[in-house]
């Protein structure tokens, strides 16, 4: 009896295979890729129950980032300034206490409870961070944030994630500044004549910076 296939159908299930584990390749090669936070979380801007903006508090009325986040050189996390914050320029010092943009604000003052805002920047629950270590060493607040003094709308402009913590650990040098200019968001080291990469191994020496790089650093 003829044979129905020709000879080179017992190649197929071989070609098949081979087809199915390139395509599983590029799939798994394009999650490792895609799915960080470089293109899950970088860009991520909620829409904020009250509009407030970065770049006219911060960048045209000049007011320190711990006026707001006032415990962020003292605490392990950042804090979320709460209404009475905000009632301490905009009722009682008159500052368009009547917009409308501040309705929630008012609300919240009048009933005494919390404005819900939307968490932006995040790391997972297994990773530990002490933000006021980072501060308190140098780190300015650009370095995790981006220009926020920029944003009318804050977004995350880093992914966070734990090469990208690992980058500035290995070399911290290349983020380091003076303690005074580190909630300066305008302020880069050659405005000042300085080099970063020379200063900043100054800043290393001097307050014998030494960043974890182990997995218990981070992982506790």
């Amino acid at each position: 009896m003829a044979n129905i296939f020709p000879k080179s159908a017992n190649f197929l299930p071989i070609k098949i295979g081979l087809g199915l584990a390139c395509i599983g390749v590029f799939v798994v090669a394009g999650a490792w890729y895609y799915f960080t936070p470089k293109y899950t979380r970088v860009g991520y801007q909620p829409q904020q129950p009250v509009a407030y903006s970065h770049a006219l508090h911060v960048g045209q009325l000049g007011m320190d980032c711990r006026y707001c986040h006032s415990f962020v050189d003292q605490a392990a996390h950042a804090n979320i300034p709460n209404s009475q914050t905000c009632n301490n320029c905009h009722k009682q010092g008159g500052v368009q206490w009547d917009n409308p943009k501040l309705a929630v604000l008012r609300e919240s003052i009048e009933k005494n409870v919390p404005i819900r805002w939307k968490q932006i920047h995040q790391t997972p629950d297994y990773v530990y961070f002490n933000h006021s270590a980072h501060v308190n060493r140098g780190v300015g607040c650009v370095s995790c944030h981006g220009q926020i003094n920029e944003m009318e709308v804050v977004y995350e402009a880093k992914p966070l994630s734990m090469g990208w913590c690992l980058e500035c650990h290995r070399a911290p040098e290349k983020n380091l500044r003076p303690l005074d200019k580190v909630y300066d968001l305008n302020w880069i080291a050659a405005s000042a004549g300085k080099n970063q990469d020379k200063m900043g191994s100054a800043l290393v020496a001097e307050w014998n910076v030494r960043p974890p790089t182990n997995c218990s650093g981070c992982h506790r």
